[in-house]
């Protein structure tokens, strides 16, 4: 099914590539970090192509809740702990600045951009939020403790950042889009020696950008060992209530609350790419207790690469790769992930040096718990015989009845039926047979 934004958006069409080309910048994948960079790079009077498998936003970009905020669940204890507040600070104002400049932007794109207020509640957890509010104090972030919220939860409270956004991403979308140099329905197969090889022609670029959502060349960077995805659903609800404010829990598996109108998008369900969750089930579960009146109007999927640390990899694709850049791994907040991203490596590419480029960068230590675990769901898989095996690195599938899908539990590949690629970092189709 269409989601909200899909279904109410008009969306710029774009030629497919008919030959080989040249260009100074090449930028993969059409969803909203690719556009972005290519926006800015114009802006710059950077030469630069675009090109996009399918069509501009028909993967997890039209899929996304839309929240514009720094408030990244609880990020800021996490990252003060891992890194120090030095790279935590780097990593608010890079948050800040991505949501200044959406400010900036929807001035003039009609794309139904609101002001409002961001809360990251808990159920049960009092001891998170306070560690919370004191990395917020630390940093400068403009947090503060509310006692409730008016959700039809038993909560301790939640952290509230006032002043954040919510917008329709395609209506913003579709107006960064309309007079960028994009080539639609050409699919990248492979890039080597700075020549990527497409289904309509080589193109010879001097920089690459790899934003393809999950990277798909795994020669560098390793990010199948550094990330796993994880799926989540929305419903979107008639008749339900408006909650004045953009909500989330703290909890992984919790649920995301945000008004689009007259209508409630309700989220949640998370699991990892491949395992059983709650998906659609979940939600519907709530809305029957806790909305009965309200009718479903859309539903649909997101699927989000999940970082060893929490922050993105924003930067070169690797040590050895220094024309070759990346931005991945946005945890499920694309909307100021992409925009940091974006703007980051726009000026990497004119040869500035980004002040904030040091707190995303794709090498910093892997040594994290999440990486053994990733490894150990990797070796698992591997192991499990079965004939249907993903076209990646060749693990066992897994039947997603929710959605009718073939997916990978290792690195988050998906297939639909008739095992044609819907999701990275699968970069060939399958047969089911």
């Amino acid at each position: 099914m269409k989601s909200l934004w899909q279904d109410t958006a008009n969306l710029p069409s774009f030629p497919t590539l008919q030959e080989g080309t040249k260009t100074d910048v090449l930028i993969i994948g059409g969803g909203i970090a690719g556009l972005l960079t290519a926006y800015f790079l114009k802006e710059k009077g950077i030469d630069y192509i675009l090109v996009e498998k399918d069509k501009i936003c028909s993967g997890v970009t039209g899929n996304t809740t839309a929240k514009i905020t720094y408030q990244h669940s609880l990020i800021f204890h996490r990252l003060i702990k891992s890194y120090g507040a030095d790279k935590a600070k780097l990593y608010y104002e890079a948050n800040r600045l991505a949501l200044e400049k959406y400010r900036e932007m929807c001035l003039s794109i009609d794309c139904e951009f609101e002001e409002k207020s961001n809360f990251v509640y808990s159920l049960d957890n009092m001891k998170k939020l306070v560690k919370e509010l004191q990395a917020a104090e630390i940093l400068g972030v403009p947090m503060k403790y509310v006692k409730s919220v008016p959700l039809p939860l038993d909560t301790v409270g939640a952290v509230m950042c006032e002043n954040q956004a919510q917008f329709h991403p395609l209506k913003f979308l579709s107006a960064v889009a309309k007079d960028l140099n994009i080539y639609e329905n050409t699919f990248v197969s492979e890039v080597r020696d700075g020549t990527t090889v497409t289904d309509k022609g080589n193109i010879t670029a001097e920089k690459i950008v790899v934003a393809t959502h999950f990277p798909f060349i795994d020669s560098h960077g390793s990010y199948y060992m550094k990330m796993y995805q994880s799926r989540s659903y929305v419903i979107a609800l008639e008749g339900a209530v408006d909650v004045e404010g953009m909500y989330i829990d703290e909890c992984d598996k919790g649920l995301s609350f945000r008004n689009y109108g007259e209508l409630l998008l309700l989220g949640g369900g998370s699991h990892r790419t491949g395992k059983k969750g709650g998906s659609y089930s979940e939600l519907r579960a709530f809305r029957k207790q806790h909305y009965p009146t309200s009718r479903e109007k859309y539903h649909w999927a997101a699927q989000d690469p999940i970082t060893l640390d929490g922050a993105p990899y924003i930067g070169h694709y690797s040590k050895r790769t220094h024309d070759m850049y990346v931005m991945t791994g946005f945890n499920k907040w694309g909307m100021t992930g992409a925009m940091c991203a974006s703007m980051i490596v726009s000026d990497m590419l004119c040869g500035k040096d980004s002040p904030y480029k040091d707190a995303f960068s794709p090498h910093r230590s892997m040594i994290k718990p999440q990486l053994f675990l990733n490894g150990a769901e990797t070796a698992l898989n591997f192991l499990t015989p079965t004939k249907k095996r993903c076209s990646h690195l060749g693990c066992a599938l897994k039947w997603n009845s929710a959605e009718k899908s073939w997916d990978c539990p290792c690195h988050g590949s998906r297939f639909d039926e008739s095992g044609k690629v819907l999701d990275k970092p699968a970069n060939k189709d399958i047969s089911t047979l």
